[in-house]
């Protein structure tokens, strides 16, 4: 028995007809016939009274096709999904990001990517850069929102720019420069620093230290936190001051200034980080569809 005896018996049972029920299958009555008897041999059971002029079901035949139905459906069910899984239309997406991704780009091609593909499940962590990278190789994580360069070799992943952006300074308040409109980065020489540790996140922390070599000195870390709402809430509470990516200022907060810097400064970048090789269709969906709506020119 097989998936052609049981779409037999429901053409036959739809149409009581053996006539009809061959057109509907796109096959000759005769072979259709032959088929309905060998599944009858097969199950030692009349499926259908028939004679010249009438077809009826058997209370035999209305248990078999009862059932023969929710199996085609199962069926027809598990090849839909299977080829909505092949063309990332269905499954599920973990996504690693980068706290100061959170506010711009992420919503942006979240929200399209819902709309285009809501069948698929999406879970969320938020981690630096480094961690990103070690989960991304473990399968762990389908796709990250990091920040390069990447330490070390990383030819096993590929790097999609979405996001190009200035570093700015953030001070409480209540500073002595909360009140410019632009300041120069030397003018943070001897402030408290916070800062995320540099193993974290290495491309981003020596940025942050060039630019600030570039001023005439190095920064003084006076307080170490892992993700950018967290330091610019050490900020906030006077524990220091810190340079983030512009983006950070996106949703702005009274309690601290952003500050563009110069002179100006080379733009730092966000990437969207996958495997060269073994990614998922969802995972490919995600990145195409995050480089159409950000991409870089």
């Amino acid at each position: 028995m097989d998936l052609k005896h049981l779409r037999a018996a429901v053409a036959v049972a739809d149409h009581l007809h053996f006539g009809r029920a061959a057109a509907a299958l796109g096959v000759a009555q005769p072979p259709l016939s032959q088929t309905v008897k060998a599944l009858e041999a097969e199950l030692g059971v009349s499926l259908f009274h028939r004679d010249t002029r009438n077809v009826a079901l058997t209370r035999a035949g209305e248990a078999f096709v009862a059932d023969a139905r929710a199996a085609l459906s199962m069926v027809d069910t598990a090849a839909r999904r299977a080829r909505a899984a092949g063309r990332g239309e269905e499954g599920s997406l973990s996504i690693g990001m980068v706290g100061s991704s959170v506010l711009h780009p992420l919503p942006m091609i979240i929200r399209e990517f819902r709309a285009r593909y809501p069948a698929v499940t999406l879970s969320f962590s938020v981690l630096p850069t480094v961690p990103q990278v070690e989960q991304l190789r473990t399968a762990a994580l389908d796709v990250g929102l990091l920040r390069p360069p990447l330490p070390g070799p990383a030819d096993d992943l590929e790097l999609v720019p979405v996001s190009r952006e200035p570093l700015i300074a953030v001070v409480p308040n209540d500073h002595r420069l909360a009140r410019r409109q632009r300041v120069h980065v030397r003018v943070l020489a001897g402030e408290p620093f916070v800062l995320f540790p540099r193993h974290l996140g290495p491309g981003l922390h020596d940025e942050i230290t060039a630019l600030c070599r570039r001023g005439g000195f190095t920064p003084e870390v006076a307080q170490e936190a892992v993700q950018m709402p967290t330091i610019i809430g050490l900020v906030a509470a006077g524990c220091g001051v810190s340079i983030v990516p512009g983006s950070s200022a996106a949703q702005p907060r009274p309690d601290v200034a952003f500050l563009p810097l110069s002179p100006t400064v080379r733009l730092v970048d966000l990437a969207i980080a996958l495997p060269v090789t073994g990614r998922s269709p969802v995972a490919a969906n995600f990145t195409a569809l995050a480089r159409d709506l950000t991409r870089l020119r």
